[in-house]
């Protein structure tokens, strides 16, 4: 007799589709057979069970470096996440200089702690690798379960320079940690948002131009480069170029420890939307920034071939006024607008509407790039399947539901959704965490402190062989030892 039992539904895993009850005990998948019996039932008659979601891109509670707010804290951005599917998430805790990576954690917890509805990590964002932050602060973060670290080779108060990055490479390969990237050429894009807003170009529109496709492309080249150097495993966080995704294939079919991930936006989006009357580009600026069509068909063909490991959101929700886009005012220029926008409770839906329903990508396919491959590459060991054993994070689909998305439906702390208006099929009913339901016919019947923080173990590399560069192979180089 199981604590609650699934019946009816159709299973499907990253690898197999079946007919299956999952009886779920003590929070965990206990059995998978058939007529099994619990105290509490769920029927998933005409369903699809899957995993619960894991969104592994997101901003909640986030200052930005010049003091920004995003406007989702842990409540309302879990429940948005929960709504759209998702059983857990991974956001970011930002490192500012003069910041500790200790004190980073800390302050995070005091935000995250009782107040997420689904289970929760964090990546570790290092904008100050100090001595004592290489040495001591990163592995310390690393033992208390943060094994991700993410750098940017952009922005002026965030981004390190080549040897920091190396530093940082070293030490998360050490440890066994992931290091992911924002890969964006900083002097490429500071050159044309000067020139641009010189000439009296400074409506959102010009956000597009200001960050050319070639920023991108060499920056990936060059982060690539130097993992390579030190046989460190890389996570290319939202590729939006066809160049910047070739360099990612390229890489992995060359044996590197490289992975990519694209975003709602970069499929669903172009530049046309920040081309929008008065102020409403705004709402669509992000960096990397939205493209074109044909950019949007080659990411396609790019998440179908495997390149990518993970689709997510990229949620970073400023609103549409004085408090997030709008803080330097109604006419402010493009260089003074919050980069950003809102998105983890549409994630799910829009590619199982536009991927699975539309024929696009497999339902196996839709099952790795939502949780099972964040779950191997971020650590989640019990969790992103359905399995014995594994936590029941589990998301119950119709995958005939219409509906459209707005505002309204997206339970964030927003006032806009880029996706307003948007018509999809197939959308969760019902998401589990740990066996106990979160959401269930559009009601939210989890508290805020159901959620847990999860202490992540390392990156899966198996078949990512790797190399060491001949340089630091003392095979090689005169018997030099110069360590990663």
């Amino acid at each position: 007799m199981f604590d609650l039992v699934i019946t009816g539904g159709t299973v499907a895993t990253a690898s197999d589709t079946f007919r299956a009850d999952i009886g779920i005990t003590d929070g965990r998948i206990a059995a998978l057979g058939h007529e099994l019996q619990g105290r509490d039932r769920i029927d998933a008659s005409g369903r699809l069970v899957l995993p619960g979601g894991i969104e592994a891109h997101c901003h909640i509670a986030q200052e930005s470096a010049t003091g920004g707010m995003t406007s989702d804290d842990y409540t309302s951005g879990s429940i948005s996440a929960a709504f759209g599917g998702n059983a857990c998430f991974v956001p970011f805790a930002a490192q500012h200089r003069g910041m500790g990576v200790t004190e980073t954690l800390d302050l995070y917890d005091s935000r995250a702690t009782g107040a997420s509805v689904i289970d929760y990590g964090y990546h570790l964002i290092v904008a100050d690798p100090t001595e004592k932050v290489l040495t001591e602060e990163l592995p310390a973060a690393f033992a208390r379960g943060v094994t991700s670290f993410k750098v940017f080779m952009t922005y002026d108060l965030m981004r390190i320079d080549d040897r920091q990055f190396l530093d940082i490479l070293t030490v998360a390969r050490t440890h066994g940690a992931l290091t992911m990237v924002h890969a964006e050429n900083s002097g490429m894009i500071s050159w044309m948002s000067d020139r641009l807003v010189a000439g009296g170009h400074t409506a959102p529109r010009y956000h597009a131009p200001s960050h050319p496709a070639l920023a991108e492309a060499e920056a990936i080249n060059r982060a690539i480069s130097l993992a390579r150097l030190v046989d460190a495993p890389l996570f290319i966080v939202h590729v939006s170029t066809p160049e910047g995704a070739g360099l990612v294939s390229d890489a992995r079919m060359a044996g590197a420890k490289v992975f990519g991930e694209t975003c709602t936006q970069y499929l669903f989006l172009t530049r046309d939307d920040l081309d929008r009357p008065g102020m409403e580009g705004a709402k669509f600026m992000c960096s990397p920034p939205l493209r074109d069509r044909g950019t949007q068909e080659a990411l396609w063909r790019h998440l179908q071939a495997g390149t990518f490991s993970i689709f997510s959101s990229d949620h970073a929700p400023y609103r549409f006024d004085e408090t997030g886009k709008l803080s330097k005012g109604p006419d402010a220029t493009f260089k003074q607008i919050a980069n950003g926008m809102p998105g983890i409770g549409a994630r799910l839906p829009m590619l199982f509407s536009e991927g699975v329903a539309k024929g696009r990508i497999t339902l196996q396919q839709f099952v790795a790039l939502s949780a099972t491959n964040a779950a191997r590459l971020y650590g989640l060991r019990d969790k992103g399947s359905i399995a014995i054993g594994m936590d029941a994070d589990i998301a119950i689909w119709d995958p005939e539901a219409r509906h459209v998305i707005s505002v309204e439906t997206q339970h964030d702390n927003m006032d806009y959704s880029p996706f307003e208006g948007w018509e999809v099929t197939g959308r969760p009913v019902c998401v589990l965490s740990r066996g106990t339901r979160v959401i269930e016919d559009g009601r939210l019947l989890a508290a805020p402190g159901h959620g847990r923080y999860v202490a992540r173990d390392r990156t899966d590399l198996t078949g990512h062989p790797g190399h060491l560069a001949p340089e630091l192979d003392p095979a090689t180089n005169f018997g030099a030892r110069i360590a990663p």
